[in-house]
């Protein structure tokens, strides 16, 4: 039997029934958690899909933002203010708002439509504890390849165009207190409670709370849920049928637990919690029917959603026709190039740029500078030209075949040395300066230049080779608009 790919169990020899000795292997358990990996924990869904209210836990998300009352402590109160206590979607909201990585454009529409600033804060919240990874992004014209588009009708209600996942990320990276601006932030649970015996409230930024519990639920599963480990702080948020609102609780239970006090009574206490020190408000199970009433889409989300599908995909076919015309007046202009340098079809390539043709087989090169009617440069030693570009050849003017009396000759002219094409240069100047003596000087010109790829414009001749190059969508896309 194959060993667990995570798991190393070690067998005990026992001998069978005919006396051969076997292995004996103990059953694998199981996770218990409702979630079996990280990998597992964020949506998954196809480019254009729209993320339901059971994907997102809506009624959770609703419960906890929806939550009235003032018991979390303002790390930035108003002046003039002594009450500085509120809510937990206040202090959420208002995190995000003051993250150095929250945009003017941002804190402008939060201003002005709090109903935004909510769904924003459910969704930042979703990315804070990677139920949405940064592959998603939420407004159609999304181009980059590297991510998916999905709507999302309960939250963007307001504006259909919210931020994408990888900005929300880097917002909530920086939203810290402003005394962890020039420190290192908390990391660890032990730390965060090492803050409140020190009486440092609030001990972190609620967001770097929500990403320290992320980091740390399975070590916490017993600590603050069932004994066996069957729960933890991240199957809060996965489509499990269980009570949205006991959820919602005991997440605003931990809230409160690390941020303020963990010896005080907690205000989300329920019975089981008051008789329990350190543990979370305990989670009813819901029978099918139950279940079925919470996290329904509305028809009108529904109908939202498939619209929105549609205007990506209508995107989507718009930009391969962009990239297929773009192609097309490429290889036009390809064609066209090569008809007026009087290219051979046959030096070209299946994509109608043109064989570069300057190097040759370095034996038929050396069996042509014999006969005098090309001179290269040495062999090409492989390699690629970008990765170590002093290997490559070294470009060589051409040089035509000399006709006869046209060659330079050392001593007396009698055979002693091999003939050697003059350069039109050398020869130009012969013409104009007749040798001295009954010997003539060897004139020769090798005009040596930068590799090939990166020599100057006029040493590259007309078998320069156009690059082009990419897939027929990702070669047009780019970053995602602001």
């Amino acid at each position: 039997m194959p060993q667990h790919p995570s798991i190393t169990i070690h067998g005990a020899r026992s001998s069978g029934p005919n006396g051969v000795s076997g292995e004996q292997w103990p059953p694998i358990p199981i996770p218990p958690v409702g979630y079996q990996s990280r990998k597992s924990l964020p949506i998954k869904k196809n480019d254009s899909d729209p993320l339901t209210r059971e994907d997102v836990q809506f009624d959770l998300l609703h419960e906890i933002f929806s939550d009235d009352q003032l018991v979390f402590t303002n790390p930035r109160p108003t002046p003039g203010n002594s009450d500085n206590r509120i809510t937990f979607g206040e202090l959420y909201i208002s995190t995000l708002y003051n993250s150095p990585k929250c945009s003017k454009v941002l804190k402008d529409k939060m201003l002005e439509t709090p109903a935004f600033a909510t769904e924003l804060g459910k969704i930042s919240l979703l990315t804070n504890v990677g139920r949405i990874n940064t592959t998603m992004a939420f407004f159609p014209e999304m181009k980059t390849a590297l991510r998916t588009y999905h709507p999302v009708p309960s939250l963007q209600k307001t504006d259909g165009n919210a931020q994408d996942a990888p900005r929300i990320k880097n917002c909530l990276k920086s939203a810290l207190l402003p005394s962890e601006t020039k420190n290192v932030p908390p990391s660890t649970p032990s730390e965060l409670k090492d803050k409140l015996v020190k009486g440092s409230v609030p001990t972190t930024s609620v967001v770097n709370l929500v990403f320290i519990l992320a980091n740390h639920a399975a070590p916490l599963a017993t600590v603050h849920f069932h004994t066996d480990g069957s729960l933890n702080f991240l199957d809060l948020f996965i489509p499990r049928p269980t009570s949205s609102r006991d959820r919602a609780r005991a997440f605003l239970w931990h809230m409160y637990h690390y941020l303020e006090s963990n010896t005080l009574p907690n205000p989300f206490d329920d019975a089981y919690a008051k008789s329990s020190p350190g543990k979370a408000p305990q989670i009813r199970t819901l029978t099918p029917e139950q279940a079925q009433i919470e996290n329904i889409d509305t028809e009108e989300e529904k109908a939202w959603g498939r619209k929105m599908a549609e205007q990506r995909n209508f995107f989507l076919r718009k930009l391969v026709s962009m990239d297929r015309q773009k192609q097309d007046r490429h290889s036009a202009l390809a064609a066209s190039s090569n008809a007026l340098l009087g290219q051979d079809p046959a030096d070209m390539d299946s994509n109608g740029d043109i064989v570069d043709q300057t190097y040759h087989n370095y034996s038929e090169d050396h069996d042509e500078h014999q006969n005098g009617t090309a001179i290269m440069g040495p062999a090409p030693t492989g390699g690629s030209s970008r990765s170590n570009p002093r290997k490559e050849p070294t470009f060589m003017h051409y040089v035509p075949p000399v006709d006869v009396g046209q060659t330079a000759t050392s001593g007396s002219g009698q055979g002693s040395r091999s003939s050697m094409p003059l350069h039109p240069a050398a020869r130009q100047s012969d013409e104009n300066n007749p040798p001295i003596g009954s010997s003539m000087v060897t004139v020769f010109s090798q005009f040596e230049c930068e590799p090939y790829e990166t020599a100057p414009r006029e040493y590259r001749g007309k078998h320069s080779a156009s690059k082009h190059g990419g897939s027929l969508v990702s070669s047009s896309l780019g970053l995602c608009p602001s």
